[in-house]
């Protein structure tokens, strides 16, 4: 039988001697804080504590505080203890739109492609940036070579091969602003050298278009097949862009006989492979090593630190092919600054960014499981797939009803993308209702209000 139990000013009704009693202390405390009997900040007791009020096991109340600090409820941080979160208290009951009623400032962005910018390392950051420029010769700050500072492309070169299966030379390794200079930049080069185009997937970044565009590059989609049982046929391309690893936006990774099929197809015809890797953020599935792999010569190799620390720091590479390097190296001067170079050579040699893709990986996953559990409570009807890995997950719709779907989220405060927004216009697809949904952005104490106004959007 429920027991009424009064605990650091609330009472909670709870059976202590139920098998669920895990769950009857998260509902319970769960409830305390809808309703606002658990004030935003209140300070909750330690573990040991409360366990020790309630007569319970210790674990059980450190995995209900988990599971509310998963959910965007509670917030735990070393040396302030377990707190309710800010913004957890109860969102206001749901409203159909008025035609009259404008949306205001957008708070939650759902938009994929960025991480948690508010849990970038920054005291780690500082302290390998202390530590580069300590060691750093005088000659680090002259102009340089403009493949890059070799302390980074050295650093670079062995994690790649470590934890990617990269064939990384670091006399091959270039770095860059970022992977959308570095896709700019190999356009061009194609271009300059005689190409006129760029295969691209069905579904892709209208932005990487749009730079091959620029770059004189007509882009043609290639045959779309979801589970990625069908060989990519470049045609006449003279180069193709793939994310083999973990396809944006629908989440797949390319099958074994399908990559063999690419990179062989690559060489009989001398086709060039621009490989966006995306497969930092795994959580179902073993890690899937890049495709360049299988032939260095005809597959370049393009990374980028956006997602796995943030977008700001504009650092990302390219492992290009001894055939290219000279094109690659002679038409883009350098242009990323070193200080920044030799702090992420020295986050990557010391074991920090390891570190910080574990503890990131963990709070990512957290957060995808929150959201498939959200959606199988309120909206059991939507299907969630891509999810095996990265930062977001796509939400299948019925059909004609993704605009609809969009609107009505703007109207809940939310900025969420629709699959058609990253279908190439001459794609060959049937076109599939869908929200392609960020769940990095959000910080931890509005994840919960997020999913709730998320779930109000859907059908």
């Amino acid at each position: 039988m429920a027991e009424r139990w009064a605990t650091f000013g609330i009472d909670l009704h709870l059976d202590p001697t139920g098998p669920g009693l895990r769950r009857g202390l998260t509902d319970a405390l769960r409830e305390a804080v809808r309703t606002g009997r658990l004030a935003p900040g209140t300070r909750l007791p330690s573990s040991r504590s409360l366990a020790a009020d309630l007569g319970i096991a210790r674990n059980t109340v450190a995995d209900a505080y988990a599971d509310l600090v998963a959910e965007g409820r509670l917030t735990a941080r070393q040396g302030s203890g377990t707190r309710v979160a800010d913004r957890a208290a109860p969102a206001p009951p749901a409203a159909a739109p008025s035609p009259r009623r404008t949306p205001g400032r957008l708070p939650y962005s759902l938009v994929p492609g960025t991480p948690d910018l508010s849990s970038f390392p920054r005291s780690e950051w500082l302290r390998a940036t202390r530590r580069a420029l300590a060691a750093a010769p005088h000659d680090a700050f002259g102009y340089g070579d403009p493949r890059g500072r070799p302390e980074l492309r050295t650093a670079l070169a062995d994690y790649l091969a470590r934890v990617r299966g990269v064939r990384a030379d670091p006399e091959h390794l270039v770095v860059r602003p970022g992977f959308a200079d570095g896709l700019r930049l190999l356009c061009e080069v194609l271009r300059a050298r005689g190409a006129r185009t760029l295969a691209v997937e069905s579904y892709g970044l209208d932005v990487h278009r749009d730079l091959a565009t620029r770059a004189g590059l007509h882009t043609t989609p290639l045959p779309h097949d979801a589970l990625g049982t069908r060989a990519q046929e470049p045609g006449t391309a003279d180069a193709v862009l793939l994310s083999p690893a973990h396809q944006f936006p629908l989440g797949g990774a390319l099958l074994p006989e399908r990559r063999a099929a690419v990179v062989d197809l690559a060489r009989r015809t001398g086709t060039l492979i621009l490989e966006d890797y995306d497969g930092e953020f795994r959580y179902d599935r073993q890690p899937v090593g890049a495709l360049q792999d299988l032939d260095p010569d005809h597959v370049v190799y393009l990374g980028t630190a956006s997602k796995s620390l943030a977008p700001g720091l504009r650092l990302g590479w390219m492992v290009v092919p001894p055939s290219l390097l000279p094109a690659v190296t002679e038409h883009g001067g350098l242009t990323v600054g070193v200080v920044e170079q030799l702090t992420l050579a020295e986050f990557l040699t010391s074991g920090a960014y390891d570190r910080h893709v574990r503890a990131a990986r963990l709070r990512y996953r957290r957060r995808r499981d929150a959201l498939v559990r959200a959606l199988a409570e309120r909206a059991p009807d939507v299907q969630v797939t891509g999810i095996a890995a990265g930062l977001h997950a796509v939400l299948r719709l019925p059909p004609g009803t993704e605009r609809s779907v969009v609107q009505a989220a703007t109207w809940h405060g939310l900025l969420v993308h629709g699959l058609s927004r990253f279908r190439h216009p001459d794609a060959d697809v049937t076109p599939s209702d869908a929200l392609v949904v960020g769940y990095a952005t959000p910080p931890d104490h509005a994840w919960a209000a997020t999913l709730e106004a998320l779930c109000r959007a859907l059908p």
